[in-house]
């Protein structure tokens, strides 16, 4: 695990908080759950943020709502409450939530954007998933969007928006186009980052609040660790194309 990961969650690391719902802004290298590393999980990390910030000294309640892999940065929401889990639950299950990310690689996309579909199979032992182009024994039928943001020093940005929710989804589709992430050597890049963490960003959600029935739209600031920073022009104008596309 990198050692320049804080130990604790802080006012900085929330993203949006209310009542009902905490979005992070998780850090490359985090666990969401526990898992058999015996690293902590930022799920128990939220907790105690929250049990110090309200004074519960029996602890406090928190649903896991949906997770993003360890070496991926940007923004995981919890639920504060069980009838915000179920109703968080819901609206991802019905894919009422719009989710943005942006990957990093050496590879231009052929063509530049698109619709990529693919039945995935996750080999639990080797934490690997594999793609296939066709429905087999034990697939899940997988889709997402993506358009080439742009290009910066001989890399590509890619924004991606994920229809499904599998694992390893964005790391393997991408890979299938010849375009694996920086970082990524599990899904065909060269080599592993010496930080763990890929060049996969969370960087949005969009959603109606299940209670409120409010939009919520948050952002993840990209990471600061020198190789992102590069490619901030590009992210801002590509946010600022899906707001106008959106109107």
């Amino acid at each position: 695990m990198p050692q320049d990961i804080p130990a604790e969650i802080t006012d900085n690391d929330v993203l949006y908080e209310d009542n009902h719902l905490i979005a992070i802004n998780k850090r490359a290298g985090d666990i969401v759950q526990v898992d058999d590393t015996g690293d902590e999980p930022l799920d128990e990390k939220v907790k105690k943020y929250l049990a110090k910030k309200y004074n519960k000294p029996n602890g406090a309640f928190l649903g896991v709502v949906h997770r993003l892999d360890r070496p991926v940065s940007g923004v995981i929401m919890f639920a504060k409450t069980s009838k915000a889990l179920d109703r968080m639950n819901e609206l991802f299950k019905t894919r009422q939530m719009r989710k943005t990310y942006y990957a990093v690689t050496r590879n231009r996309p052929n063509p530049p954007y698109g619709t990529l579909v693919h039945w995935l199979v996750k080999n639990p032992k080797k934490n690997v998933t594999t793609a296939h182009g066709h429905e087999v024994k034990g697939s899940l039928r997988s889709e997402l969007h993506y358009r080439l943001a742009g290009e910066e020093n001989g890399y590509s940005l890619i924004q991606v928006n994920p229809v499904t929710g599998r694992p390893h989804q964005i790391r393997v589709q991408l890979s299938t186009l010849n375009c694996p992430i920086v970082g990524d050597n599990k899904y065909g890049y060269p080599r592993g980052s010496l930080r763990k963490s890929i060049s996969l960003h969370a960087r949005r959600l969009q959603f109606i609040h299940p209670v409120k029935k409010e939009p919520i739209d948050i952002i993840a600031p990209l990471p600061k660790d020198g190789f992102w920073d590069k490619f901030a022009h590009l992210v801002q104008d590509s946010d600022e194309d899906v707001v106008m596309s959106d109107n």
